[in-house]
């Protein structure tokens, strides 16, 4: 059997399991703006360095919460916003679906840095971008100081996995699937 005969049966029933919850439906872009800040706020107050890094940022695509669930075949879904320059310019979606041992259900924020604006710029005209097929995303875990060294980041784009606990080690972003939201 072919991955792509069994994530088919997988992503319909995700899409069944989003729809049922009332996922799939678009939350404004009021309230997606809102939890955008909040969830910055939050990076930059509990994540040392994380200033430096925004600064250097020529986008970041910030997640306030994806929920993720499962009990043998997973899902997890979130809506956040791009933000350019402090504004936000555009919406997007987070899905994807996992097989294996799996239980339970859990919420995470993600912040997606694009340090490179050539990266950003793919991303941007894109028509759906996963992460490890469109684009190799680096997941940051913090050292034994507690804070992000922003010189040590050369990778083209990296993201921050965190929870109120802070920053979530041993992530895998890979197939998660990312697309445009409310299309002007």
């Amino acid at each position: 059997m072919t991955m792509s005969q069994i994530f088919k049966p997988v992503f319909a029933i995700l899409a069944v399991l989003m729809v049922a919850t009332g996922a799939a439906h678009a939350a404004s872009k009021e309230k997606i703006d809102r939890r955008t800040d909040k969830a910055l706020a939050e990076f930059r107050e509990d994540i040392g360095g994380a200033d430096d890094v925004l600064a250097r940022a020529a986008g970041v695509l910030v997640f306030p919460s994806i929920k993720k669930a499962g009990i043998g075949i997973g899902g997890e879904y979130g809506q956040g916003a791009l933000r350019v320059g402090g504004q936000t310019v555009g919406y997007y979606s987070t899905a994807s679906a996992s097989i294996g041992f799996q239980l339970g259900a859990q919420a995470r924020r993600q912040i997606i840095v694009f340090l490179d604006p050539k990266a950003l710029e793919k991303f941007r005209y894109s028509n759906g971008w996963e992460i490890g097929v469109d684009a190799s995303v680096t997941v940051v875990t913090v050292g034994a100081g507690g804070a992000i060294d922003a010189t040590q980041l050369n990778q083209p784009i990296v993201a921050f996995v965190f929870d109120s606990k802070g920053l979530m080690y041993n992530l895998s972003l890979e197939g998660s699937k990312i697309s445009r939201i409310h299309d002007d």
